[in-house]
């Protein structure tokens, strides 16, 4: 016989009183913690356990008895199902708060480390519409909402195209209308969703592996181009060219049309061949009169705007006179790299992936920029003496690594090699204190700059300059 599962409990009346990590509300019942999601300080709610540990709760809200003085009414539809934006009940002066304090908190508790004071963040100035690039799934299982579900009716209808539904990898939330990227990015979507149901062609099933259509990127840029990307299960020629044809002649102004045919059991495009359909195979987008080549695969911050606010900040940082060497490390297509080069001696950026490297390259060519390097490879294997000896060794490391911080190895190099300051850009405060505990031997932090990139996300960036001792 199974274990009996402990039905869990209902928690009355619980007060909100914060917010915690990954966007959550947080409460108290009898000492312990209890997280919340789409709750905001100040409300009064019944919560339903979902999760129930020693020392901590997790649940969902069923009843509001008061809602809190500090709620926004949320703009979006899909609102509580897509797990997109988590913040829209918040006002975004109030998001920016906690994001702060978060940064804050982080470098403190786990740093551990001398702080100066933290400069105000620097919130986003476009709180929506503000991302460059949006993936859509294509499934013939969509989310049906509650009224669907309770409904007499049959749902012979049930293909979508949207979001995953946060914890179920094969349910898709069937997308009206998104807040994130600007026009014509709603309007693709549409117009290949109603061509596709039309002429009753098959959105892919991720459990059964069949279907025609699958995924859709779309990137836009602050120089107006769009790049359309479809993803097809299999090729169909008769198919495809009837989509684009029909594409095409909605949308003239689209600069780049491409399409992937991936067979495989995932959605990640990152190993296969991106083919152009029409247009060019690239856009560009601009920064200071720098262009940057985006590719279909190139990695670009996703917030244009403030890309340009956080390349400034770490430029700052750096104070540069023109007389340094530069590493980039986690370098990208080179933006930062090439973003600093007109003020530095010399810039050499390093970075994992080959394909970004060249565009690295590309980028330095095409805005004549003659002082960068650029080396692909595991940055822990490439950044030794042998290619200090070779390049020059650094007066500034500017880094800005993945969600999971620096490798120890990349660490211990810096603080061998010891170049006179450390700009440190984070998109994980948690991991960057960590390392600062480390860099903690040589180095002192003198500056701490968050800046917001993802309005009504909990997600923050935050830039730190360390300085010898």
């Amino acid at each position: 016989m199974g274990r009996s599962r402990k039905k869990k409990p209902l928690l009355e009346r619980v007060v909100i009183s914060d917010v915690a990590a990954e966007g959550k509300a947080l409460g108290k019942v009898n000492e312990t913690v209890v997280f919340v999601p789409l709750a905001a300080p100040g409300d009064i709610v019944d919560v339903q356990v979902t999760k129930k540990r020693k020392k901590y709760y997790e649940g969902r809200p069923v009843r509001f008895h008061h809602l809190s003085e500090m709620r926004s009414e949320p703009f979006c539809d899909h609102f509580g199902t897509c797990g997109g934006c988590k913040w829209q009940h918040i006002p975004y002066s109030e998001q920016v708060k906690f994001k702060e304090r978060e940064v804050l908190s982080n470098l403190q508790r786990i740093g551990k480390v001398e702080l100066p004071d933290i400069s105000p963040i620097l919130p986003s100035p476009d709180e929506r519409f503000y991302r460059n690039k949006l993936e859509f799934t294509f499934s013939n299982k969509r989310w049906l909402s509650i009224e669907e579900m309770e409904s007499d009716e049959i749902i012979e209808n049930k293909n979508g195209v949207g979001f995953h539904i946060p914890g179920m990898f094969d349910k898709v939330i069937d997308i009206k209308e998104c807040h994130l990227q600007r026009q014509p990015s709603n309007e693709i979507r549409m117009a290949i969703r109603n061509f596709a149901l039309k002429n009753q062609w098959p959105f892919f099933d991720l459990r059964a592996q069949e279907g025609f259509l699958r995924t859709l990127v779309i990137r836009t840029s602050s120089t107006g181009e769009t790049m359309v990307i479809v993803v097809f299960f299999h090729e169909d020629e008769e198919k495809r060219k009837l989509l684009f044809e029909h594409l095409e002649e909605k949308f003239p102004e689209i600069t780049s049309w491409m399409y992937v045919i991936n067979e495989k059991a995932n959605d990640t495009i990152t190993d296969q061949e991106v083919i152009l359909q029409n247009g060019r195979d690239h856009i560009f987008e601009e920064m200071e009169g720098l262009k940057f080549k985006i590719g279909p695969k190139s990695f670009y911050q996703t917030n244009s705007k403030q890309a340009y606010t956080l390349y400034k900040v770490a430029r700052d940082f750096a104070g540069l006179t023109g007389n340094e060497v530069v590493y980039d490390l986690y370098t990208g297509t080179g933006t930062i790299a090439n973003f600093v080069a007109k003020q530095a001696k010399k810039v050499v950026g390093i970075e994992y992936v080959p394909e970004a490297i060249e565009d690295a390259h590309l980028n330095s060519k095409m805005n004549s920029i003659n002082n960068t390097k650029f080396f692909a490879g595991d940055m822990k294997d490439l950044l030794k003496h042998d290619l200090f000896q070779k390049e020059g060794f650094p007066d500034v490391i500017i880094t800005d690594p993945p969600r999971a911080g620096m490798h120890e190895d990349v660490v211990q190099t810096i603080l061998n090699t010891a170049p006179g300051k450390i700009v440190y850009v984070s998109c994980n405060s948690a991991t960057q204190a960590r390392d600062l505990n480390l860099l903690d031997a040589r180095y002192k932090v003198t500056a701490i700059q968050p800046v917001d990139m993802f309005p009504h996300t909990h997600h923050v960036e935050n830039v730190v300059l360390l300085e010898r001792r």
